[in-house]
């Protein structure tokens, strides 16, 4: 197997620059001009369900109107207290808790709330957590703990430990987001050193695979942008090993950045018999699939 240190690699052709959105966020509502001092929090749903009509009403959750179907899938847990938060959080140990910050009266916060629904039906390996600011004083405050101006507002914890955050955003993020922080059972192997890249190429080295090893960030949008459709192409070509790697993970993760002279994320490359063959550089998700069709000898035209 070749020393990575001893690799002579193409510069990149593609450059993408980090700081770039690649987004446009749905806009979002102020917090503090929703909530009426002097009115108490009244009935009209913040949450519309999901999908199907609503048969039967349900005031527990925020006062959202669902059917018996809608209500039994809903995995979304909704947080009354701070106490429950904080036990919510304790409980999930190192599942990814993604946690929405929102409130009735907000257009904004009733329109993503179907697609968290949905994802929490899919995503079982991820906690899902619904909180509303103007339910109640103690929740009010809590959003001011927490520093919570505009919903609706998107927290990410593992551990306790907040990793991401995002306001404003619409349901391609939000899914982008979750199973790029949430990811641990796919196709993708997770490499956290640079001894799981050496033992992964080892493995792969006599059955002739490609193998496509994403290079990335903790906190890079297009990073986040791109790795739905690297989920998705794990599932879908057999003869191609996919994995991905955080370079801000730790400090074996960072020097194996440098080492590969990666300067921009997020970076893609492909290694055959031990060998790096090439690189793409770039979220485009055509783009990556040509590269990889490319690498796998198929023409493209």
């Amino acid at each position: 197997m070749a020393a990575f240190t001893n690799l002579t690699l193409k510069p990149p052709t593609h450059k993408l620059h980090l700081l770039s959105s690649h987004y446009n966020p749905k806009p979002h509502q102020s917090f503090l001009s929703l909530i009426k001092p002097t009115s108490k929090p009244h009935a009209p749903p913040l949450l519309k369900a999901a999908s199907g009509s609503a048969t039967k009403t349900d005031t527990t959750g925020g006062g959202a109107a669902k059917s018996k179907t809608d209500k039994e899938d809903d995995k979304v847990q909704h947080i009354h207290t701070v106490a429950e938060f904080d036990a919510a959080l304790r409980d999930a140990k190192q599942k990814l808790v993604v946690v929405e910050f929102a409130a009735r009266n907000s257009k904004q916060s009733s329109e993503i709330y179907p697609f968290m629904v949905n994802l929490s039906r899919t995503c079982n390996d991820v906690v899902f957590l619904l909180v509303l600011g103007d339910e109640s004083d103690e929740m009010t405050e809590f959003f001011k703990r927490e520093k919570i101006e505009k919903v609706p507002h998107f927290n990410f914890y593992k551990g306790m430990e907040k990793i991401h955050e995002e306001e404003g955003i619409g349901p391609d993020r939000l899914m982008g987001d979750v199973l790029y922080y949430g990811d641990s059972h796919s196709g993708v192997i997770q490499l956290h050193n640079r001894e799981d890249v050496e033992k992964l190429i080892a493995d792969h080295k006599e059955d002739k695979k490609l193998l496509v090893l994403d290079v990335g960030l903790k906190h890079c949008g297009p990073c986040v942008k791109v790795y739905p459709t690297v989920l998705k192409l794990s599932k879908q070509m057999d003869t191609v090993v996919f994995a991905r790697m955080n370079g801000d993970e730790n400090d074996s993760c960072m020097q194996f950045l440098k080492d590969m002279e990666v300067v921009e994320v997020p970076t893609f490359l492909f290694i055959r018999d031990g060998d790096i063959c090439g690189r793409y550089v770039g979220s485009g998700k055509g783009e990556l699939i040509g590269e990889i069709l490319r690498y796998q000898g198929v023409r493209v035209t």
